[in-house]
């Protein structure tokens, strides 16, 4: 509800163009601004620009604007300019309105696989370097979180998947539930249940969340679940 009051309260809608197309018809009407990928910085200093210039304007993102997406770089870039929060002259306020994320709504349509710690690491090398996602992973791996891969695969980072199933498997064993969800809630969704073993053969994009579940985590009648533990502690209850 919040979020399509901002939409309708805006003077200007700026976004990635495949996000404003999926609200087109939240938009209809109103002055849109579109740009592509890697022109985030660009998009960030155009919304501030704009609300300094008085008029209300709403920056779509997919999932949530705080997870991999824009509130940080519109953040980053007001620090940059030295730019003040409020609602007096030359000053800019800045509302981050809450979504759903893909690795809780990947989550939902797999089961409950996110019910205990998880970390989330994302596999494009694009704005931090391999070797610290390579890292990530192995400590989060050796830590035994679940773990959910953002970016997983594109045309031109077509490797890092598998290299990513490899430092898993340094800690887990093949059989060890693996989720595959790509298109969460939206047109195109598909919803794979696999294995670590198994895994590098599904079909993957950007529009992929995976999920890798912990040395705990199982399946049931086609279902990925990550106990929390109230089975042990409670073993009578039930």
């Amino acid at each position: 509800m919040q979020a399509r009051q901002a939409l309708d309260d805006a003077e200007v809608v700026l976004g990635y163009k495949t996000y404003l197309r999926q609200a087109e018809a939240l938009v209809k009407g109103k002055e849109t601004i579109a740009s592509g990928m890697t022109h985030e910085l660009d998009r960030a200093g155009e919304a501030l620009d704009l609300a300094l210039t008085g008029r209300c304007v709403a920056m779509v993102s997919g999932g949530d604007p705080g997870i991999y997406a824009m509130a940080g770089v519109i953040y980053d870039v007001a620090k940059v300019r030295n730019i003040t929060f409020g609602s007096g002259p030359g000053q800019v306020e800045i509302i981050v309105i809450p979504g759903i994320p893909a690795l809780a709504a990947a989550a939902a349509l797999l089961g409950a696989p996110l019910t205990h710690d998880f970390a989330t690491v994302s596999l494009s090398d694009r704005l931090t370097p391999w070797e610290l996602i390579e890292k990530r992973l192995r400590l989060a791996a050796e830590a035994d979180f679940v773990i959910v891969l953002y970016n997983p695969k594109s045309k031109g980072r077509p490797w890092q998947l598998g290299r990513a199933f490899e430092i898993v498997a340094e800690s887990r064993t093949a059989d060890t539930p693996v989720g595959v969800v790509s298109r969460a809630m939206r047109d195109g969704q598909t919803v794979t249940l696999t294995s670590l073993g198994q895994a590098n053969q599904a079909d993957v994009d950007m529009q992929t969340v995976i999920i890798i579940g912990n040395s705990r985590t199982y399946t049931y009648q086609g279902r990925m679940v990550t106990p929390r533990g109230y089975l042990e502690k409670y073993p009578d209850a039930v």
